[in-house]
């Protein structure tokens, strides 16, 4: 049994690992994404680009390479599977990992993949471009089905057993600029959201059920899987931040204030994948997806339907009690026309406050979104952050999560600052604090390059080769007036 568990974790991790918010960086992740206040230059992008206004030194930043990977769940750490393997699960024990499920609307895995273009990210003064591509993985089986296997259905006659399946790949290219005034600043990001792929289980028409009746059970499920190649849409960032004061700094910011993606319309995408013959949807694609051994183009979608009757002591050897198919249905209108569908683009609200100290940058965030769906939950994260700056070529950073997704991260990272070299790394335990409790991992790495007088957090003091200061006893002496010589008379006649 315990084998069992143990390569079906195994199996899971590895299947979803591989597949790979809606940016990061590692100085963010190492401060546990308390970051809207502190973020700088071409890194305050998704964050509050507001910050664009307060760039220290305002040069340029150039970020050569890059790359963010995580995964995260609900379940699967060392310690659960420890807590489970060859026993039998009763009482408490049984009920706390069904609350455990419960908070999150069934078991759950979150992926997701973070690429910045080469080059393409750059920015100078209040000003800045970026492209980054992202590829974004959800999978939830069903609370129902998880009641079922604890409890059974005596209780529960009607039981949600809908699964939900997404992954989306995404470029985001982004023009963001900020205006500043006297104590404060606010920016905005304009996004262009270049879909590159979708494929997923549409949960407008999906549904899938099992209900208990005193004579037997009955069950039906529907589910459509929609694909989508060459999308496109529009997004939207603002942000809002004070000048520092006495080291205090406040702001906010909503990230993909507007942010969706449409599908199925004309690209440059499909037409890359199309292959020689520019159709696309055929053997001599370059890629495609496909179900069953069939070449799937733009226009089909997959309905999959099963239906279970009358399970009951003396119907269960029948062949006939589950019956299951799956169709591929046209996409079109009545006149044969492609249908074009929208899925959102989750927004996430931010507020945050940084204090600044001659050693220390400490830094706090509360976190929320919206809705249940890719890197947005929509319940509220706290996060704390502490940047050691004593080595200003070498900052150590340290930060702590609770709430949202994760529920609890530690992270931890350093950087390597030397003249125009800007390197960073970061890392997170997710879901848990330690290795054998931690439910996932954020790994972030980043190389940028900036002017070869590098990056001050403050001017640095004017000195000039003037002459040296006068002494203070010569000062006191030049003040008083110089002591006569005792005058003296000559002799008088009388004398």
């Amino acid at each position: 049994m315990k084998r069992i568990i143990t390569f079906t974790a195994c199996f899971v991790l590895i299947t979803f690992f591989v597949y790979g918010q809606s940016k990061r960086d590692p100085r963010s992740v190492a401060m546990a994404d308390a970051y809207t206040t502190i973020a700088d230059g071409i890194f305050a992008i998704g964050y509050n680009p507001a910050l664009l206004a307060y760039q220290r030194d305002k040069p340029f930043m150039l970020q050569l390479l890059g790359v963010d990977f995580g995964i995260v769940g609900n379940f699967f750490s060392l310690k659960n599977l420890s807590e489970i393997s060859g026993d039998t699960l009763v009482g408490a024990r049984k009920d706390a990992l069904f609350r455990n499920f419960e908070d999150s609307g069934g078991l759950t895995f979150f992926q997701d993949l973070h690429v910045p273009t080469p080059i393409l990210n750059y920015a100078s003064g209040n000003m800045a471009f970026t492209s980054n591509t992202i590829i974004l993985t959800n999978t939830r089986i069903p609370l129902g089905l998880l009641r079922l296997m604890l409890y059974g259905n005596a209780d529960y006659p009607d039981i949600d057993l809908t699964f939900n399946y997404e992954i989306l790949g995404v470029n985001e290219l982004g023009f963001s600029f900020a205006v500043p005034y006297e104590t404060f600043a606010w920016g905005v990001t304009l996004k262009y959201l270049q879909g590159l792929f979708y494929f997923g289980i549409d949960p407008d028409s999906s549904k899938a059920n099992l209900e208990t009746t005193e004579d037997a059970l009955y069950g039906q499920g529907s589910y459509l899987l929609r694909q989508g190649i060459g999308g496109s849409g529009l997004g939207l960032d603002v942000g809002f931040a004070t000048k520092e004061i006495n080291g205090w700094r406040v702001g906010f910011s909503m990230i993909n204030a507007i942010g969706k993606i449409t599908w199925n319309r004309p690209s440059f995408i499909k037409d890359i994948l199309a292959g020689p013959d520019k159709i696309y949807g055929n053997k001599d694609d370059l890629w495609h997806f496909s179900w069953g051994g069939t070449v799937l183009n733009d226009s089909m979608a997959i309905r999959y339907t099963y239906q279970i009757d009358s399970v009951n002591a003396q119907t269960l050897s029948s062949d006939s009690l589950f019956t299951s198919k799956q169709v591929i249905v046209r996409n079109v209108d009545e006149n044969g026309k492609l249908k074009e569908f929208s899925i959102n683009y989750p927004a996430i609200f931010r507020i945050g406050v940084s204090k600044s100290l001659p050693d220390y940058l400490i830094s706090s965030d509360l976190v929320t979104g919206f809705e249940n769906r890719f890197f947005a939950r929509a319940r509220w994260r706290w996060s704390i952050g502490v940047e050691m700056q004593k080595f200003p070529s070498f900052p150590l950073r340290i930060g702590y999560g609770w709430g949202g997704a994760d529920f609890k991260e530690l992270s931890l990272g350093f950087g390597f600052h030397k003249g125009p070299i800007i390197f960073d790394f970061g890392f997170a335990f997710r879901n848990g604090i330690w290795i054998h409790t931690m439910k996932g991992l954020n790994i972030s790495t980043a190389l940028t390059i900036t002017s070869f007088r590098s990056r001050k957090s403050k001017p640095a003091e004017e000195t000039s080769a003037g002459p040296a200061p006068v002494p203070v006893e010569q000062n006191e002496q030049e003040a008083k007036p110089e002591e006569q010589p005792e005058s003296r008379s000559f002799p008088g006649e009388e004398q």
